[in-house]
């Protein structure tokens, strides 16, 4: 790990190791500004309030028929390794969103991976944010060498049982390398967006939203799909506009982006903007409409939807409260955002009385000898009626 970080990262791990210590944590409480500081307690006061509202009752069950019960019962997983990206950005805000609902779920053991810059240090607001929510394993590793520690455990890495977060086209490829070893947890990254626009709304507006996710790297992919001609001109020309007040970094990405993996898309009519957007399966898909409860109801396909004319992408990301982390490359015509559904596990539930046994008995005599399966139908014709503990029979 301290080679590959050396080789990929360009940091240097002999002196510092890989695990962030508590002296860090301090230093970086220290250095952060005070108004950043405020907003990752906001943001994670609303992550908390969204999340908690998806807390699973820890046993639920219900009679299916007389003297057949039927249930689920959730646990948090063991142990799970969250990937808190960097290179081309800091992320502290994905600390926020990963660390809220494994945290509510009730998981074992969190740990967080995320990369070092140069010298080696961990971005300090990342560290903030974790120590806001009780997290204090941390280490400075990430990329493909991260997923094969938490897959396999080193030295100092724990092995874990599931990795959840974003991650670049390398984090991608090796957690589908060791699927088998370590649950790779949803798809996430590189980074998409689709803009569905009527004509409506503002041009300049429907620009920045374009640019957001554009600015995140060159493998970003960023589309504004409408039917209206004369608007996608003037979103283009809005777009040129406003690329001029980002970073030169983060221009160039856009550029690229915009130009290779993205652009604008004309349609002939609202009903094929929104088959070209369920086609794209986008990671974040935002309706700027003038009706977009209505839009809203023929979209099948998009890991979040966020409607209005605000910069709605960049207040998804940040402090609304949604989860962020969602599933990239096509990949929401299956899968969901992240949650605290992703941090625990289900296992059903079956419990019968002796009335239920009699009902259910000859119908599985009956389907089992139908399959050919002989002890299933002579269990159940030839079983002994146990001594039930309750004169009722009832669920205890």
């Amino acid at each position: 790990l301290l080679e590959f970080t050396r080789r990929f990262d360009g940091a240097d791990l002999r002196e510092c190791g890989l695990r962030v210590s508590a002296e860090e944590f301090a230093a970086a409480d220290e250095a952060i500004a005070e108004d950043v500081r405020a907003a990752l307690a906001h943001a994670i006061r609303n992550i908390r309030a969204f999340h908690e509202a998806q807390r699973r009752p820890p046993l639920t069950v219900v009679e299916v028929e007389p003297g057949v019960w039927c249930g689920d019962r959730f646990t948090p997983l063991d142990s799970v390794c969250l990937y808190v990206p960097r290179g081309r950005g800091a992320f502290s805000s994905v600390m926020c969103m990963l660390g809220v609902p494994a945290l509510i779920a009730g998981v074992g053991r969190v740990i967080v991976c995320t990369p070092p810059g140069p010298d080696g240090s961990v971005d300090a607001a990342t560290l903030v944010a974790a120590r806001m929510l009780g997290i204090d394993e941390i280490y400075r590793v990430g990329g493909a060498q991260a997923v094969a520690a938490v897959a396999f455990g080193t030295q100092s890495v724990p092995a874990c049982t599931k990795i959840v977060g974003p991650g670049n086209v390398y984090v991608t490829a090796a957690r589908s390398i060791v699927a088998d070893v370590l649950d790779p947890g949803p798809p996430a990254g590189p980074s998409e967006s689709a803009i569905l626009c009527d004509g409506t709304t503002d041009a300049g507006n429907a620009a920045w939203n374009l640019l957001i996710e554009a600015e995140h790297g060159e493998n970003s992919c960023a589309i504004l799909v409408t039917h209206d001609a004369a608007f996608a001109d003037r979103v283009a020309g809005a777009v040129n506009q406003r690329m001029e007040q980002l970073s030169a970094e983060r221009r160039a990405f856009a550029t690229e982006v915009l130009g290779r993996n993205g652009g604008i898309i004309v349609t002939d009519a609202p009903a094929t903007s929104l088959a070209v957007v369920n086609a794209f399966a986008p990671e974040h898909l935002a309706i700027m409409a003038a009706e977009p409860w209505d839009l809203l109801a023929g979209v099948r396909n998009a890991g979040e939807v966020l409607l209005g004319d605000y910069p709605i992408i960049s207040l998804g990301n940040y402090a609304m409260g949604v989860n962020a982390i969602l599933p990239t490359g096509a990949r929401a015509r299956t899968r969901s955002c992240v949650s605290v559904d992703d941090f625990v596990k289900r296992s059903s539930i079956g419990w019968v009385t002796r009335a239920g046994f009699e009902s259910l008995a000859p119908v599985v005599s009956t389907l089992s000898r139908d399959e050919g399966f002989s002890a299933h139908h002579l269990a159940v014709e030839n079983w002994t009626a146990p001594e039930y503990r309750r004169a009722d029979g009832r669920q205890p």
